[in-house]
C-alpha cells in the first residue's frame, strides 16, 4: 500500500511512525513533512492547506489510503475533494468537522442530544457578552467560536480577565464567542477510531495545555502529555463512552453530519460525573505521540477495518509513555525561529518534530512548540525521570519546557 500522511507537526509525525511499523505499508509519503519525518518518509513540497495540489499527488502517486492530521486542512473540506476523486481518505467531511470548527455548532448537538457538557450562552457582540460575564461572575471560560490552534480560549479566573478576553476576540471582525461555566474537576482526553457509528476508543491521555509549571500562565497547544491515566479507570472510560462518545457519533448521523476520522473528547471528571469540554475533529497534539507508540494493533488494518464497518480488538503496550514539549521562547504569545539545536545523538528517547527546519545540515527550530521527548518505561514514575534526562541533553537557548508534566497522576 501506499499512504500519506497531510501534515508537519508532531502529530503527524506520530502518525506517520504508526503507518510505518504497518506490515500492509509499502511506501509512506508526508506532505509537507518535517526533518523528523523524512526518516520514515518522503517528504513532499506540497501545503497541507493546497487541496488541489494534494488531490493531483495522491491520484498521481496511486495513493491507497490518506490520513489528515490538521484541523485547518479538514476545515478547507480535503476529504469532500477526495471522496469526489474516489480517493480513500480518513477523516470527516468539511460539514462533520464543525464539531471542531465551531464551538457554537458542536453546542448545540450536545445540548439538543442530552450529552453532559458546561452551560454555556453564544454572542456575536461585546455589549451583551459583556452583560452575560458581569451577570454570571468569575471563575468563567470564554472560547472564540473559530479553530485556534489550540488556543483562543481564556479560563478567566477574574472578571477583568474575562473582560480583557471579550474585547480581544471581538477586535477580530465577525467573531463569535462562547461563554461557558468554568469545570473543575480531572481533565482527561479520550480519543477514539470512529466510523459513522462505530466507535473504537483509544487509551486515554493527559494533556497539560498551560504553558508554566503549576498550570499557570496562557492556554497553549499543550505542553505536554502522559498515558495512560491512573486516576481514569475503566469505569469511569466505560461512562465516556456510554454518555458522550457514542452518543456524539450517534447525534451526528441524526443530524445529518455523519462522522468518520479520529473523534477526540475533551472531558472533566467533575463531582457531578463526567463532562465536555471540547470535541475536535482530529488526533490530538501532543496526545497522537503517547497515544500511538502504545498501539500494538496495525494502525492501518485498524483504519481499513472501520471504514468497512467492522469492529475490531485493540491491543496495547501496558507501559507508560510521558512526553515533554520543547517550545519556542515567548510561546504562545510570540516565537523565535532559526535557533540551532544541538544534542539529539545522546537521547534514547522517541523524538517527534513539532516545528524544526534544517538549514546547513543543522537542525532549527520553527516557531512554536518544537520538539516533544517521549519516553516509555514500566511506570510513570520511571517515564517521567527518563523523560527529563533525555529532555536536558538537547542543548538550545531559545526554547522552555514545563517540568512536572504527570506530577498530578503521582500523588
Amino acid at each position: 500500500m501506499n499512504v500519506l500522511v497531510i501534515g508537519k507537526g508532531g502529530r503527524e509525525h506520530a502518525l506517520v511512525y504508526a503507518v510505518s511499523k504497518s506490515a500492509k505499508v509499502d511506501k509512506i509519503y508526508a506532505a509537507p513533512g518535517n526533518p523528523g519525518m523524512a526518516q520514515l518518509a518522503e517528504c513532499v513540497d506540497i501545503s497541507d492547506s493546497d487541496v488541489e495540489a494534494l488531490v493531483a499527488f495522491a491520484k498521481d502517486k496511486q495513493i491507497d489510503l490518506t490520513i489528515v492530521g490538521p484541523e485547518h486542512t479538514l476545515s478547507l473540506g480535503v476529504v469532500d475533494a477526495f471522496q469526489k476523486e474516489g480517493l480513500k481518505i480518513f477523516g470527516p467531511s468539511k460539514d462533520a468537522a464543525q464539531v471542531e470548527s465551531s464551538k457554537d455548532f458542536a453546542k448545540k448537538i450536545m445540548v439538543k442530544h442530552g450529552i453532559p457538557t458546561a452551560a454555556y450562552a453564544t454572542f456575536d457582540n461585546e455589549e451583551d457578552a459583556v452583560a452575560y460575564v458581569k451577570e454570571q461572575g468569575a471563575p468563567i471560560v470564554v472560547k472564540e467560536d473559530g479553530l485556534k490552534a489550540g488556543k483562543g480560549v481564556t479560563v478567566a479566573q477574574t472578571l477583568e480577565e474575562a473582560l480583557d478576553a471579550l474585547h480581544i476576540a471581538f477586535s477580530i471582525p465577525n467573531n463569535k464567542v462562547v461563554i461557558e461555566e468554568c469545570l473543575c474537576g480531572f481533565e482527561f482526553s479520550l480519543i477514539c477510531f470512529v466510523c459513522d457509528d462505530i466507535v473504537l476508543p483509544m487509551q486515554i491521555a493527559q494533556d497539560h495545555k498551560c504553558a508554566y509549571d503549576g498550570d499557570k500562565g496562557p492556554n497553549t497547544g499543550g505542553m505536554g502529555v502522559y498515558s495512560p491515566v491512573k486516576k481514569i479507570t475503566p469505569a469511569i472510560i466505560d461512562e465516556a463512552m456510554e454518555t458522550i462518545m457514542k452518543p456524539m457519533a450517534k447525534a451526528m448521523m441524526e443530524e445529518g453530519h455523519p462522522f468518520t476520522g479520529f473523534l477526540y473528547g475533551g472531558l472533566m471528571l467533575t463531582d457531578k460525573g463526567i463532562k465536555t469540554i471540547e470535541f475536535n475533529a482530529r488526533f490530538g497534539d501532543p496526545e497522537a505521540e503517547v497515544i500511538l507508540p502504545r498501539l500494538k494493533s496495525d494502525f492501518v488494518e485498524v483504519i481499513e477495518n472501520i471504514m468497512n464497518h467492522k469492529t475490531v480488538e485493540l491491543t496495547w503496550d501496558e507501559e507508560v509513555t510521558l512526553g515533554v514539549v520543547m517550545a519556542s521562547e515567548g510561546y504562545p504569545a510570540s516565537s523565535t525561529k532559526g535557533a540551532v539545536m544541538k544534542g539529539f545523538e545522546d537521547v534514547d528517547s522517541m523524538i517527534f518534530h513539532m516545528g524544526t527546519k534544517e538549514i546547513d545540515g543543522n537542525l532549527v527550530t520553527d516557531g512554536g512548540r518544537v520538539l516533544i521527548v517521549v519516553s516509555k518505561e514500566k511506570t510513570l514514575e520511571e517515564a517521567y525521570k527518563k523523560a527529563y534526562e533525555d529532555v536536558e541533553k538537547i542543548t538550545c537557548d531559545k526554547l522552555f519546557y514545563r517540568k512536572d508534566i504527570g506530577k498530578k497522576d503521582m500523588q
